[in-house]
């Protein structure tokens, strides 16, 4: 069989299914081998898979609520394996996941949504870049600060934040709902473009020439 690459290579590769025991193409189970070299069988570029994936025209396929896949199927379904891994290590490392200093699982998945919302908005200001225009630009929204009359009594002198007057000041700006509009950008509008991308960007299926399926 032929592996096509993400990157436009490709690679000859041997794949074998196993039939024994309680493994083999009819069964709940199937036990399939892939390797570069079926001579020596060198350890980095040989795996070892066990699927409960139907094989296709099996009283499995029939049954099971999974789609059938092929044994080159099931040899590129395990090669998408490495972009997961791939991807964990970037959430993990490149965003911070594991930079948090909290303890309840509460605080950490919020940890997480907040670093998803801040690569959100950075990925889309990337993404939409300003494009030169002639006219003059908007003022920016920048809160009128307090005047002396709008400072409570007790907060005078005593330098304490006028949390209060912060939060009527700054609440001008921020959007009332998802739609989109002049104010804070909506981060995930093009969530679905995004995922077409990824799709259209996996490796490709693998491809078995008659002479080597022969």
């Amino acid at each position: 069989m032929t592996r096509t690459f993400r990157d436009g290579s490709s690679q000859e590769w041997w794949a074998l299914e196993v039939i024994t025991g309680p493994y083999g193409p009819s069964k709940r189970e199937r036990v399939v081998i892939a390797t570069t070299d079926p001579l020596t069988l060198p350890e980095l570029t040989t795996v070892y898979l066990v699927a409960n994936l139907p094989a296709p025209g099996s009283q499995q396929a029939a049954d099971s609520e999974l789609a059938a896949a092929s044994l080159e199927e099931v040899v590129r379904l395990y090669g998408l394996r490495m972009w997961v891994e791939q991807s964990y290590k970037q959430v993990k490392h490149a965003l911070g996941w594991s930079q948090y200093q909290v303890r309840s699982d509460k605080a950490i998945r919020r940890h997480w949504q907040l670093v998803c919302c801040a690569f959100s908005f950075c990925w889309y200001h990337a993404s939409h870049p300003l494009a030169p225009t002639t006219e003059a630009a908007p003022e920016p929204l920048v809160p009128e600060a307090p005047s002396a009359r709008q400072v409570p009594a007790h907060g005078e002198g005593t330098g304490e934040k006028n949390q209060r007057g912060k939060r009527k000041a700054t609440s001008g700006v921020l959007a009332t709902s998802a739609t989109g509009g002049t104010r804070m950008v909506g981060a995930v509008d093009h969530a679905a473009a995004l995922l077409e991308r990824l799709v259209s960007t996996a490796p490709t299926a693998c491809v078995a020439t008659p002479a080597q399926l022969a």
